[in-house]
């Protein structure tokens, strides 16, 4: 039946009968737990908002200001955040500007309501030799003067390429506007777009002649690619053919600042459409004319990088990303002869990760790159010997010259590189056997692959930031039972200079709070650890039994289990729940073949690996009860949920998805197409839950935002549709307006009465008493 409420719809299917309860109950299928009081629930849904304010001089990430020697971060002191501003030449720390003055500012200025110990905005840069200071606040960039603290604002274009992603979402439009105008670098000569063709004009006005004459409306050439030749002898450009432009309609049924709804649309590709076509096209300037480039080394691009230069002229270089993703080429043309030659192929029999290398445990990319002496070597990332390692390429021959980085552990970021040194400064994990293999480390070594040095002793994960001029670095780093240090060093010697901070979190021991239990085990193959954390309940007995959740996200991009100090808690922990996170195979950081589990298979989501682990929790734990597994997920965790019903109904017996993209065709063409593979194969459906509705076992809700601009809600509909026609029971909870994740007080609460309720066996609060 259908429930209709002021904020939400809720669609349930009669199936949670206070008979069926009893039932469930006396085959041991809801685990006996004492009452749940509204107080618990209280205690539950505001218990990160009580922890995040009892810890002292807790450091975030820092980031290195332009041109300066100095760094900036936030702390957090019982609840409120001020920046500070640390000078790393002499030491001096200090906060980086009047956060009261500055909240009253932009009040003033935007008629806001900032706080000044919760300013809106994270990165900034100090200008006019530190006296000014500019930020964007969502799509306004902001300029506060500090002496007078008087603040202007411009809002910026949010349909300009900036604020897009080429290929994926947003195809560049054709562009035919002689005001936009690339300057050559010797000031001779200006580069337009006009009639959808490149033109050209002299400085002097004198000339003006077409150096393309194949650009129409469906096939043109793109202003923002523009490209010159640092001698101003050439010109490269992209000229692109546009794809299929599919698009979502969305119902905002609830508008804020109307009556009736609207109807927005979003352009958003999925696997299998037809996608843009780049090409690039290269102009001999002297001789007005175009020099053809042959395309078979390119001819099915997902993507193309943007084009690069060499510094000396005489060709330019860009990353060719192949449809499938089986194939990451960087390309090199010649100026004079438009000859285009493979330098780098990077070939795998599955997919290449072809994300950045960046240093984010929720989404570590696998490809490089760094050109030393323009070009004469190359630096390159890649996963050919069944690890993330870094190599040294011959940049004129594309020979190998030798590998840098070796061993049974990955490369996890590139933070700096000394060209003249010839040393590599680099984050890896894995290199330890006896720490978690997830644990991140700093480490130099030479381009030729000796010298090899531990920067970072501290068994903990570690996060570096690099001062601009490689001088400098920052070590951030913790444990889930270690709040963070922050420490300067000096570059050349590792020397410490600076003990930047020391978080306390004394009080927040004292009132209770216990961090997360590190566990692993080993996994399908018998050999691999899989690693992940347990979060113990409120008022923890080791002699009394608990019932299991299971928080999953298996996105491939990423390893998801907390490594680093926090003190958010798992909500469920306070109802009498024991909380696990697991990373499975088919997540990232560790081993090729460990990710290649994912491959053409996400409904696998590391489960045969999970359910060992939940299994040898409850050998090693006599307190950890798996009679009666639940699980929950949002976005691919989402997903993941289902196919826990679905696949493993022996171990999983209560799931909650939210905004889960349950058919991978549905969503975004870029992380299913990535994963997936393709063209659209039968592995589509082997994985969508959709075309698997008919397997669900188990009490099963669903939560979807009406406005989710991340999965296509559409997906959410269809699985129910498909649940509905195969006659199964389940709940829904639709939340007008909400973005992807459905956030909120209403939607975390309803997760919390589906676990009781199907679990622990008992009836919730009624919310509507109050």
């Amino acid at each position: 039946m259908y429930k209709i409420g002021a904020l939400m719809l809720a669609l349930f299917v009669q199936g949670g009968s206070q008979s069926a309860t009893a039932q469930a109950l006396a085959n041991g299928s809801i685990v006996s737990h004492p009452p749940v009081a509204p107080a618990d629930f209280e205690r539950a849904l505001t218990i990160n908002d009580r922890y995040g304010g009892l810890t002292v001089n807790v450091p975030e990430v820092p980031f290195w200001l332009t041109g300066a020697d100095a760094f900036v971060y936030r702390r957090t002191t019982h609840g409120e955040h001020q920046v500070m501003l640390v000078d790393a030449a002499t030491g001096v720390k200090r906060p980086a500007f009047d956060q009261a003055r500055l909240a009253a500012a932009l009040n003033r200025a935007s008629h806001k309501s900032y706080q000044a110990d919760d300013l809106p905005f994270d990165r900034f840069e100090l200008t006019d030799d530190g006296r000014r200071l500019d930020f964007l606040i969502e799509h306004v960039r902001w300029s506060c003067d500090l002496a007078s603290y008087a603040c202007t604002s411009t809002t910026l274009d949010v349909d300009a390429p900036d604020f897009q992603q080429l290929s994926h979402y947003y195809t560049p439009l054709a562009e035919n506007n002689p005001d936009q105008r690339s300057v050559s670098p010797d000031g001779k000569w200006i580069a337009y777009i006009k009639n959808y063709n490149v033109f050209l004009r002299s400085k002097d006005g004198l000339q003006d002649v077409p150096l393309s004459w194949d650009g129409s409306e469906a096939n043109y050439y793109v202003f923002s690619t523009l490209s010159w030749s640092p001698d101003s002898r050439h010109l490269a450009a992209y000229r692109i053919r546009p794809g299929y432009k599919r698009e979502i309609h969305y119902v905002n049924s609830s508008t804020t600042d109307q009556l009736q709804p609207e109807y927005p649309t979003m352009v958003y590709l999925k696997p299998g459409d037809v996608l843009p076509l780049p090409q690039p096209a290269l102009f001999d300037i002297a001789g007005r004319r175009q020099i053809v480039i042959d395309n078979a080394l390119f001819s099915n691009p997902f993507e193309l990088s943007s084009l690069q230069w060499w510094e000396d002229g005489r060709g330019f270089t860009f990353e060719y990303n192949q449809r499938g993703h089986q194939l990451y080429r960087l390309v090199e043309v010649d100026a004079a002869t438009g000859r285009a030659r493979s330098l780098i192929d990077e070939i795998s029999k599955t997919f290449v990760d072809y994300q950045p290398l960046v240093m984010n445990q929720r989404g570590t990319g696998k490809t490089f790159r760094y050109d030393v002496d323009d070009g004469k070597e190359i630096i390159w990332a890649s996963e050919r010997d069944g690890y993330e390692h870094l190599y040294l390429f011959n940049g004129r021959t594309g020979a190998l010259e030798n590998q840098i980085t070796r061993g049974e552990w990955v490369v996890r970021g590139v933070n700096y590189i000394d060209p003249v040194k010839r040393q590599i400064w680099f984050e890896a994990s894995g290199m330890n056997p006896e720490e978690d293999p997830y644990f991140v480390h700093a480490y130099r070594i030479g381009f030729d692959g000796k010298g090899l040095t531990a920067l970072t002793p501290e068994p903990a994960n570690h996060h570096i930031e690099f001062s601009p001029d490689g001088r400098y670095y920052v070590d951030l780093w913790s444990r889930i039972d270690l709040p963070p240090r922050m420490v300067l060093y000096r570059a050349s010697d590792n020397a410490k200079l600076m003990q930047v901070e020391t978080a306390d979190m004394s009080e927040l021991v004292a009132a209770g709070w216990q961090p997360p239990l590190s566990f692993h085990a080993k996994g399908r193959d018998g050999k691999t650890d899989i690693w992940g954390v347990i979060h113990l309940p409120a008022n923890f007995d080791p002699t009394k039994k608990y019932p299991v959740v299971e928080n999953i996200y298996a996105g491939p991009q990423g390893s998801f289990v907390p490594k680093s100090f926090s003190t958010r808690m798992e909500p469920l922990t306070q109802l009498g729940f024991v909380v696990a996170q697991i990373d499975g195979m088919g997540t990232n950081n560790r081993s090729r073949a460990f990710h290649d589990s994912a491959w053409k298979n996400l409904k696998d989501a590391g489960f045969p690996d999970r359910i060992l682990w939940h299994k040898a929790a409850a050998a090693r734990y006599p307190w950890y009860d798996i009679s009666n597994v639940g699980i929950f997920g949002t976005s691919a965790g989402g997903q993941s949920a289902v196919s826990a019903l679905l696949f493993h109904p022996d171990l999983y017996k209560v799931a909650v998805a939210n905004s889960g993209c349950y058919d991978n065709r549905i969503d975004k063409i870029w992380w299913n197409e990535q994963w997936m593979g393709w063209p659209v194969g039968i592995e589509y459906s082997q994985s969508s839950a959709v075309d698997n509705a008919h397997r669900l076992q188990g009490k099963l809700m669903i939560v979807v935002g009406e406005l989710d601009h991340n999965v296509d809600p559409s997906s959410s509909f269809q699985l129910a549709d498909r649940l509905i026609k195969a006659g199964k029971d389940f709940d829904m909870i639709y939340v007008p307006g909400a973005d992807h994740g459905a956030p909120g007080t209403y939607t975390q609460r309803k997760l919390l009465d589906f676990f009781v309720r199907n679990i622990l066996g008992q009836t919730p609060p009624n919310w509507n008493a109050t």
